[in-house]
């Protein structure tokens, strides 16, 4: 039987690292280098582009608009105010952020919650979905104006004789509705209330007290 003729194989580092394939001379490490750089290139390469189209950047001849602020005139609570707004600014944020009426809140901001709503022109309308300018001259009227001075609004009496909130976070949205929801002869009955008050969400739940607080205050009104 014949002896296997192969010697034990021994190696060292240089000898390993170091080997040349056709057309690419260099070091084992090195060849590694370049495989491992190429792999991660096709990896991120998506990404890269994606990022590049979405935010590239503008060579110095490209001219970018800016918004400059505009005078608007605003009357909110039977007071007028005179403001330097970014066009693009709500009418939420401008009340919150400009003029500190934080009554009005901000929940969802997608128009879908309600609890943004003021009065404006006698209507009910989501203050963060419109634009600040366009409300120009309207007569605007948010949770803080309700009131007569000291002496509430028939509404806000009922909603607190019955408990028409829990966390009050929607509560002055759901009032501003309310009083719209009346003055509009939409509270002929439970099931109109429930209706034309859906946009309004509370998320205690408190919808019952709510029905109650707004068919109290339709009586007193004499609406």
């Amino acid at each position: 039987m014949a002896q296997d003729s192969r010697e034990p194989f021994h190696s060292r580092s240089d000898e390993v690292n170091e080997f040349s394939i056709p057309g690419h001379p260099g070091t084992r490490r090195e060849f590694i280098k370049r495989i491992a750089g190429t792999s991660v290139a096709i990896a991120i390469g998506p990404n890269v582009l994606t990022s590049a189209s979405v935010g590239q950047p503008v060579s110095s001849g490209t001219t970018i608009a800016v918004s400059e602020s505009v005078k608007v005139n605003l009357r909110i609570n039977a007071k007028k105010y005179v403001l330097d707004l970014d066009p693009r600014v709500t009418l939420l944020d401008a009340l919150r952020e400009r003029l500190q009426l934080t009554g009005s809140k901000k929940g969802c901001d997608h128009g879908q919650c309600g609890a943004c709503t003021v009065l404006v022109n006698g209507r009910r309308i989501n203050s963060c979905l419109t634009l600040a300018v366009t409300h120009e001259g309207d007569e605007i009227t948010t949770i803080e104006g309700l009131a007569n001075d000291d002496e509430l609004h028939p509404m806000q009496t009922a909603f607190i004789e019955h408990d028409g909130f829990q966390c009050g976070y929607c509560t002055p949205g759901q009032i501003c509705s309310a009083v719209a929801c009346v003055n509009e002869g939409h509270a002929d009955s439970d099931e109109d209330i429930r209706e034309w008050m859906s946009g309004n969400i509370c998320r205690c739940g408190a919808y019952p007290n709510i029905l109650a607080a707004i068919k109290q205050a339709t009586t007193k009104t004499g609406t």
